[in-house]
């Protein structure tokens, strides 16, 4: 397995190892758009990893800060009570790049940047850049892809 998102057209496809697209999804990437550096809040590029799964059973909409669920469960009352939350919902793909200086270690590091790929709230949108970085999907979506994918698979960016 393979994923590949195109920053371009805000979607994320899930390959299988003979390269056939198994599925595709639309997705939401950094509002700042593409670039590497700590602080940026942009969606880094180039060839990373799955590092860590975070979620595995946890209900549709379950609400993580700081990759911990906090036992909330994200509806339009716990937004507007929240409205300045970056909202982490159901699951998280962690992303480490493999990329030396390009996307990791140094100032350009994806995993200590805490990229991921993870669910957003069902009123947001999606196909259009918006996050601070991570990749942003539908909760029903990431749901499936985390099923789909293990630690150790490849993510790349363009």
């Amino acid at each position: 397995m393979k994923i590949e998102i195109s920053i371009a057209k805000q979607t994320l496809k899930l390959l299988d190892n003979a390269g056939k697209v198994r599925t595709k999804y639309q997705v939401s990437t950094a509002a700042n758009g593409a670039g590497c550096e700590k602080n940026s809040g942009c969606t880094p590029l180039g060839e990373h990893i799955i590092r860590v799964k975070i979620g595995a059973g946890a209900p549709l909409n379950t609400v993580f800060v700081g990759r911990r669920p906090t036992g909330e469960i994200c509806t339009p009352e716990l937004m507007a009570q929240f409205p300045s939350r970056d909202w982490i919902l159901t699951r998280i793909l962690w992303l480490s790049g493999t990329e030396l200086g390009k996307n990791r270690l140094g100032n350009v590091d994806s995993m200590q940047r805490f990229i991921y790929i993870h669910g957003t709230p069902d009123s947001e949108p999606i196909g259009v850049p918006r996050s601070h970085g991570c990749v942003r999907m539908r909760n029903a979506d990431v749901m499936a892809l985390f099923d789909a994918v293990e630690v150790g698979t490849r993510v790349v960016i363009r």
